[in-house]
């Protein structure tokens, strides 16, 4: 075994790999950009080395820099983690070549199964069921779209190089394919730098199911049970878990033996996941699936397997790559009880699951038995706009499904993150839908529910609001108290007191505050002692749990997995904005303006594509939200834009003198 490991990535899987190397007593050695100098990461290994500027590009995708940072610190293995140069071979050639140990496969079986449509070609070769398609090299626009029409919509266009749903479109019609195939080509060259796709048939009811497999160099090769991955949105993961629901002895035979023959194919070593579609129309029968693509380095969702099988997957990895034999046979492998894994990550359900930036004012995940947290930020870090906005795995293991589905719901319910949206209000509902929980769902059941799932409750937002206003007011009595304190020895007086007194009506006072970023006024009325807000005539606030977390300029009322962010109004602010009819297009998140699709003076109709701006590899399509004419233009394309930043002014539609518009 060697002695030092490199972790060339950041993050909760950084972490997590710190963890099994130093419990092996191998020296850790992590790499850093400028953006996460005071990451967890960098301070949980031995040592940790610089390696540029926070755009990935230019840090955490630069294989020279990285296998730079590895000479100068003597390491004698390096592992990708998953994600940035996890599958690129040129980078395991280049760590070859460095005589550094590459934890992870050849560069041959990487090259093999990175490009999708050579590795279902390969697949149809070895005998593993594939799914109707075109994988064949041609790519221009008139023959892709004939060969979707002979395949039959539905379809999918799939980025060749692609993963995590990233260069991805479904396709039901044919009018809708040129806007689908641009679109998939664009984020499929921003993300992995090839813009090449091809196209599958779509399947109408897909589950799916994937398999653990791992290959040492002694010619032994087995798999570790499935993992059920259908609950998805945009075709990434949200909830995973194993052993699949419903599976069927015969059918993970059948599923085994393929994922097990796909490694083979290759010549692979070391970790890897086989994923396949199973039509649930048919039923999970062993003549019901179809090889998807492999995966050629350790998953996000490993834990769940890890939890079943009581194995620890990063130490198999690093003993293989040291060149021992796989310490165990295919009837070894046994499934104990059930595990389930949910993504935590900073966007915002309740719009469009954008990604959410900014500094992580609390978080506390919640403990306990049969409960594994993987995370890779502390309170107070930053999630920024330059990488994934995961926040933490929550990984729930117990003796049945229901009982694992349970514990992570509790987790859930007892967590707290501030800051940044989450999703983890829409975790928690997702997890108590009847058909998940009674094992009848498919890939799309989120979309089929996603209005229950991202409903907000009455009241919420009044409610919200009278509590954060409450909690301003508090701020205020607090700080006027300490004042007196320091200008005063008397312990108490009557002007400072906190009772609202005053003679004749009780007290009331009027409170101008700003809701994500819409200014409300509200009243203050002190009763009792006790400030309160008041209801609108004829109303009452409802019963709803909030918890309040305190900002420098404010406060964040959580509710429900819900935030709202509550200032006091800042009267010298601009109000240049607020001009008569103006409406103010602003960018949704941190990101990169990369088109910009109306000018100066342009009138434009109520849904109008006005921008697309990029985040965390991610296209988000901008739209007018009523019809007006484009009056200032703030950014332009290639622009880097922060959340909040003013882009465009829609102004209103100007009558000509003859009355007409």
């Amino acid at each position: 075994m060697f002695g030092s490991l490199l972790i060339a990535n950041r993050g909760e899987i950084a972490c997590r790999i710190m963890a099994t190397a130093r419990r092996m007593g191998l020296r850790t050695i992590a790499v850093y950009s400028s953006a996460d100098a005071n990451a967890r990461h960098a301070r949980l290994a031995d040592e940790a080395h610089f390696i540029g500027p926070a755009p990935a590009a230019e840090s955490y995708l630069d294989g020279e820099r990285i296998i730079a940072a590895a000479k100068e610190a003597g390491a004698e293995a390096i592992h990708p983690g998953y994600g940035f140069l996890a599958e690129n071979a040129a980078f395991a050639e280049a760590c070859a070549a460095a005589g550094i140990v590459f934890v992870g496969p050849p560069p041959a079986a990487i090259s093999a199964m990175g490009l999708k449509d050579g590795a279902k070609a390969l697949m149809e070769k070895a005998g593993v069921p594939v799914v109707p398609g075109y994988y064949g090299s041609r790519q221009e626009p008139e023959f892709l779209r004939s060969k979707a029409y002979e395949i039959g919509y539905p379809v999918l266009i799939k980025a060749v190089a692609g993963g995590g749903g990233k260069g991805m479109r479904r396709v039901d019609k044919q009018i809708a394919f040129d806007d689908a195939l641009e679109g998939a080509r664009r984020e499929a060259e921003a993300a992995f730098g090839d813009g090449r796709v091809m196209i599958e048939k779509f399947v109408q009811r897909p589950r799916h199911i994937e398999f653990q497999v791992f290959a040492d160099g002694h010619g032994n090769a087995v798999h570790l049970m499935e993992r059920d991955c259908s609950l998805q949105r945009r075709h990434q993961k949200v909830i995973e878990e194993a052993p699949a629901p419903g599976m069927s002895e015969a059918l993970r035979a059948a599923m085994g033996n393929a994922a097990v023959a796909a490694a083979q194919a290759v010549g692979y070593t070391n970790a890897g996941t086989v994923e396949f579609i199973v039509d649930s129309e048919r039923g999970l029968r062993p003549d019901s699936f179809f090889f998807m693509e492999m995966n050629t380095r350790l998953q996000v969702e490993h834990p769940v397997t890890e939890a079943i099988t009581g194995l620890d997957l990063v130490e198999l990895q690093l003993g293989v790559a040291a060149g021992e034999a796989l310490p165990f046979g295919q009837d070894e492998v046994a499934v104990n009880g059930h595990a389930i894994e949910a993504r935590l990550y900073a966007e915002d359900p309740d719009n469009g699951f954008l990604p959410s930036t900014g500094r992580l004012e609390a978080l506390y995940l919640a403990e306990g038995e049969g409960v594994r947290i993987d995370n890779g930020v502390r309170r107070g870090d930053a999630i920024s706009p330059y990488y994934d906005p995961m926040i933490a795995k929550v990984i729930a293991h117990g003796a049945t499904r229901q009982a694992a589905i349970d514990r992570l719901a509790g987790v859930l319910r007892d967590s707290l993150v501030a800051g940044p949206r989450t999703n983890i209000g829409f975790l928690r509902r997702l997890l108590g839908l009847e058909e998940f929980r009674a094992g009848q769902f498919d890939t799309g059941l989120i979309d089929a529910q996603l209005d229950a799932l991202t409903a907000t409750p009455a009241g919420f937002r009044d409610a919200a609001v009278a509590r954060g206003a409450l909690r301003l007011v508090e701020r205020e009595q607090e700080a006027a108290k300490a004042v007196w304190r320091r200008i005063s020895n008397e312990p108490a007086s009557p002007w400072n007191a906190e009772d609202g007194f005053q003679l004749g009506p009780a007290r009331r006072r009027h409170l101008d505050v700003v809701v994500e970023g819409q200014r409300r006024s509200v009243e203050i009325e002190w009763r009792n002692g006790h400030a309160l807000v008041l209801a609108p005539e004829g109303e009452e606030w409802p019963e709803i749990d909030t918890h309040v977390v305190d900002i420098d300029r404010g406060v964040l009322v959580l509710a429900d997995g819900r935030q709202l962010g509550i200032t006091l109004r800042d009267f010298a602010e601009s109000e240049a904005d607020a001009a008569l009819g103006a409406a103010v297009l602003r960018a949704p998140m941190h990101g990169r303006l990369i088109s910009l699709h109306v000018a100066e003076g342009e009138a434009v109709e109520k849904g109008r594509k006005l921008a697309v701006v990029e985040a965390m590899k991610m296209e988000h399509t901008l739209v007018a939200v009523r019809e007006g004419v484009i009056g200032e233009v703030s950014a332009a394309p290639g622009d880097q834009v922060a959340e909040g930043q003013k882009l465009m002014v829609l102004g209103p539609v100007v009558p000509s003198e003859d009355g007409s518009s």
